[in-house]
């Protein structure tokens, strides 16, 4: 009896590390089917980028994602392996990121020949935008916002930190502050040059010009959200013809941190449905839906070409990292 009571421990920890497995297999073949039954239904490779509160290791501990070098490694092998006649359509979700991994997603999807979109659910910030600008569309639902990419300088809007350098007399202002403003300069200078580089071709030049000033001149704090109406002022080519598959794609990607929701909502043919359901399974049945991240799950995920291909790409070893992957 001792020993079992010394087992249990271990018995346990191995009982949690199998239910997140089970789950994480769960999750990614409910991935699998809904990505391969939508780009066969839309005749293009889809590609996630759904940044949300994460739990990392096995405490769980909350982490909000962000783009970072990992996700534009991914972005751009699977950029790579899409036919060039092949479209693409992203779902971007992201509060943003690093310049550097945004600003390569998003001159892949400027290099790509066929017809290139992007998708915004609910909002797309920051770098998520700067990656938007290089789509021949912007698809925005209602109520979705895209953001400025003015760059930040250690924690301060790069624009906000020159005006005080200029403003301010010389010798009040410290060196700090000076050399902030002096890298804070050539990011912005920088910034407009990318985001103009990427709008070739979707805008005139002159619209181009008037578009990166806006977003990247710190005319509006880092965080204010630009509406369809506004998007469409300033210029960027955007519209409102957001597909109903796209907008259930983001019911893949709940935010398991969150367990608990002030808000409730139960569609009247949802409801129906669901007690249709219930009677069907009987009083003794239960059917469980949905499923849980893995342990230390990315935030990106796209699915595959179709289901042989993802055997073709994960089975056996010594073959490559497939770009969807999971973790």
């Amino acid at each position: 009896m001792d020993g079992f009571w010394g087992l249990l421990p271990i018995l346990l920890i191995l009982l949690f590390i199998l239910s997140r497995q089970i789950a994480a297999g769960q999750r990614h073949s409910q991935l699998v089917n809904a990505f391969s039954k939508l780009q066969k239904k839309r005749k293009s490779r889809i590609i996630a980028v759904v940044h949300r509160q994460e739990p990392m290791g096995l405490l769980g501990i909350p982490m909000l994602r962000y783009i970072d070098l990992n996700d534009a490694e991914d972005v751009l092998e699977a950029i790579r392996a899409t036919p060039s006649d092949k479209p693409l359509e992203f779902v971007m979700h992201t509060p943003g990121g690093l310049v550097l991994p945004a600003l390569q997603i998003a001159r892949a999807i400027k290099a790509h020949p066929a017809k290139t979109t992007i998708f915004v659910p609910h909002y797309a910030m920051s770098g998520g935008t700067l990656i938007a600008l290089a789509a021949d569309e912007i698809v925005l639902s209602d109520h979705a916002v895209l953001g400025p990419i003015d760059p930040q300088i250690g924690g301060l809007p790069a624009a906000s930190v020159l005006r005080v350098a200029q403003e301010k007399p010389i010798q009040n202002t410290d060196d700090y502050t000076l050399v902030l403003a002096d890298v804070g300069a050539m990011a912005i200078t920088q910034l407009q040059s990318a985001a103009r580089e990427l709008l070739t071709g979707t805008v005139s030049e002159n619209a181009a010009i008037a578009i990166s000033e806006q977003l990247s001149s710190g005319r509006w704090t880092h965080d204010y959200p630009i509406h369809f109406a506004e998007a469409r002022e300033i210029g960027l080519n955007v519209s409102r013809s957001m597909p109903q598959d796209i907008m259930d794609l983001m019911a893949l990607f709940p935010d398991t941190i969150r367990r608990q929701t002030g808000v409730k909502f139960f569609p009247e043919d949802a409801a129906r449905a669901r007690i249709r359901q219930q009677e069907e399974a009987g009083p003794h049945r239960v059917t469980m839906t949905g499923y849980a991240p893995q342990e230390g799950a990315r935030s990106f995920s796209l699915g595959p070409w179709n289901p042989k291909e993802l055997r073709e790409r994960t089975g056996g070893e010594g073959r490559r990292r497939a770009p969807w992957r999971d973790n």
